[in-house]
């Protein structure tokens, strides 16, 4: 019964209504509202005007799909991917850069507000290509179809292209299936020199290997955590640091942002004596602390990042740098006045009110707090506001096409 008075309303809706998109949500989704109700609606642009179907109904809200663009906005512009329509990857290829930059500086600014942080953002650091900038992918295999999974389902999209990737990743993703893959994953990595790192993860085996070897610049080919081929890492070079980052490591996707985000690490620790950094990874940010500091600590809860971060640490001559394997939780009582600055790089829960308590309590003078989730952040910031001033926020395009946004804040203790 439910079923049959939803397809009715449904029927009502799209009969009668014709839905303005006024604006963008958070999540790049355009908004539009229905007899006095908000929905969101996908790959919408503000100043459409669309037919849709509605595809769930809360007591708040409703969800809807476009069927028809009836009136396409201004804003709108010619999509370059084929899959942009269904595809759950890119949710902002078919607005210009200019507007794409505009909504992300106004969502940050408009959080902020929500939250009552005075500060406002004026600045967000532009990608220096717009396609075929990320460095690694990951692809989902079902019944040997190899691609994407379509916007907030698990259904598989097949593609043979990804627009947002390096050209070195898209050429091997068309030969993917020679692995004869039926069900699970496939990762690749790709560095400065074009060398690739496949991990996959499947019970099925792998065949062909040798084509890969011989076709494409392969340095190590991972199954389930065992090495086919090669070596199980990628030696990648940003700025004039050299980073060693096993299968299984965290790397930025974004070589040219990250280039940008290690030289404002570099700057921000300039007149730094001792620094922390507590989600280290490979030693990426703690490589980039300025020379001129005296002690450096990075934390790391992942032994294999750890394991990178020392070699790492050794390819690049930092002496001054000490590594040690740990959660951020187990080592509260390393966050001492010893340390005048503080660099967070926590994944997108943020970072633990324990350890925050703990900064506070000990007065760090400097906090360098780097987000890529707009939501934990401001949280957190919540937390420091009383004894921490926002000197600088910066926003950075690190993942072009998409309502993601890679945040730096500096904070100094009031």
């Amino acid at each position: 019964m439910q079923f049959f008075l939803f397809k009715y309303i449904n029927l009502l809706y799209n009969y009668f209504m014709e839905i303005e998109i006024v604006k963008f949500d958070n999540l790049g989704r355009g908004i539009g509202y229905l007899n006095n109700k908000i929905i969101f609606i996908p790959k919408s642009v503000p100043g459409d005007f669309l037919e849709i179907d509605l595809v769930k109904e809360k007591k708040n809200y409703l969800e809807g799909k476009i069927k028809k663009i009836i009136k396409p906005s201004k804003l709108r512009k010619e999509v370059l991917c084929p899959y942009f329509n269904t595809c759950g990857g890119c949710d902002l290829l078919h607005i210009s850069l200019t507007e794409e930059l505009e909504y992300k500086l106004h969502k940050i600014n408009d959080i902020l507000k929500k939250n009552n942080i005075n500060y406002e953002v004026k600045e967000i650091i532009k990608n220096s290509n717009e396609y075929y900038y990320r460095n690694k992918i990951t692809l989902k295999i079902i019944n040997k179809k190899i691609g994407y999974y379509e916007s907030n389902t698990h259904n598989l999209l097949e593609i043979n292209k990804c627009i947002i990737s390096k050209k070195y990743i898209n050429e091997i993703i068309k030969d993917l299936n020679k692995f004869n893959i039926i069900n699970g994953e496939a990762i690749i990595r790709c560095n400065h020199k074009d060398e690739m790192l496949i991990v996959i993860n499947s019970l099925d085996k792998l065949t062909n290997i040798d084509y890969f070897i011989n076709n494409y610049n392969i340095v190590g080919i991972i199954q389930n955590n065992k090495c086919l081929y090669g070596d199980n890492y990628l030696i990648h070079k940003i700025n004039d640091n050299l980073f060693k980052i096993s299968y299984d490591a965290f790397f930025q996707v974004n070589d040219f942002i990250s280039s940008i985000l290690f030289q404002l690490i570099n700057k921000y620790t300039e007149y730094s004596f001792n620094v922390l950094d507590l989600y280290c990874g490979v030693g990426s940010l703690t490589l980039s602390i300025n020379e001129n500091v005296q002690n450096i600590l990075g934390v790391e809860i992942v032994e294999n990042a750890i394991k990178d971060a020392n070699i790492n640490k050794n390819l690049n001559q930092k002496e001054k740098v000490t590594f040690i394997c740990d959660d951020t939780k187990n080592i509260i009582d390393k966050i001492t006045s010893f340390y005048d600055t503080i660099i967070l790089d926590p994944p997108r829960s943020g970072v633990d009110e324990q350890v925050l308590n703990k900064i506070i309590s000990e007065k760090l003078r400097k906090i360098i707090y780097i987000s890529c989730d707009p939501f934990t952040l401001v949280r957190d910031l919540k937390i420091l506001n009383n004894y921490y001033e926002i000197k600088d926020f910066k926003l950075l395009d690190m993942f072009t096409w998409t309502h993601h946004v890679e945040s730096l804040v500096i904070l100094e203790l009031k």
